[in-house]
């Protein structure tokens, strides 16, 4: 990933954060040669360190057995975990230095988090039924009446169990970017977090710009 020394992100507690707000990875292998590529969520699990991500951190997933995905994890095989969001394309019009320069470009602001380890994958019953109650809980924790495993006929949840497989990575590096309108000037980052904040689709993206404010005001 090119990541700008500007766009950099290094901080591990941010880090953590926003892969447990963005779930969802794009999972990379290697077969045969040529990429493959799924879709899973992942969890940190409770082993792994709250305030943060380091070398050795642990995350979990399941798939079904249906997914070729867990054959090519069997033994541990080198893997990329990639999360992503904070995505908004920002107009030259954002901008107040438009009207004065006209020297503006249209680009696009997001968060991406790489993590480079090792995929390995796991058919015991319990370590599946651990994963299952932990990526539930995480995920049903916002709700008013959070639903439970345990809600679910015990037989069925037994044949839900025997057609799953559990993913466990294990974490060697981590590469991060936040694009948040740090490059430009301080009356054009406020035209950004103004213009994406009125939309419920980028109001991420302009909190993230805000953060980017806020830090060059400290510094």
């Amino acid at each position: 990933m090119y990541v700008p020394a500007v766009f950099a992100e290094s901080d591990p507690v941010a880090i953590g954060q926003f892969i447990d707000a963005h779930p969802l990875a794009t999972l990379v292998l290697m077969a045969d040669g040529r990429p493959h590529l799924d879709h899973v969520p992942f969890l940190r699990s409770a082993a792994a360190p709250r305030g943060g991500l380091e070398r050795g951190s642990v995350l979990i997933a399941h798939v079904s057995k249906s997914n070729p995905t867990w054959r090519l994890a069997e033994g541990g095989v080198e893997a990329v975990l990639a999360f992503t969001g904070a995505s908004a394309y920002v107009s030259p019009s954002l901008y107040p230095s438009k009207p004065v320069t006209h020297e503006v470009v249209p680009t696009w602001n997001y968060v991406a988090v790489h993590l480079r380890g090792r995929l390995g994958c796991s058919h015991d019953r319990d370590e599946k039924h651990r994963v299952v109650e932990a990526l539930t809980r995480a995920m049903e924790a916002p709700r008013p009446q959070p639903w439970a495993v345990s809600d679910a006929p015990a037989l069925y949840i037994e044949r839900m169990l025997a057609g799953i497989v559990a993913l466990r990575f294990e974490l060697e590096s981590v590469e991060a970017k936040r694009k948040a309108s740090q490059n430009r000037t301080p009356a054009d980052r406020e035209g950004v977090i103004a213009g994406l904040g009125g939309d419920p689709a980028t109001a991420e993206a302009a909190a993230y710009a805000a953060r980017s404010a806020g830090e060059a005001i400290q510094r």
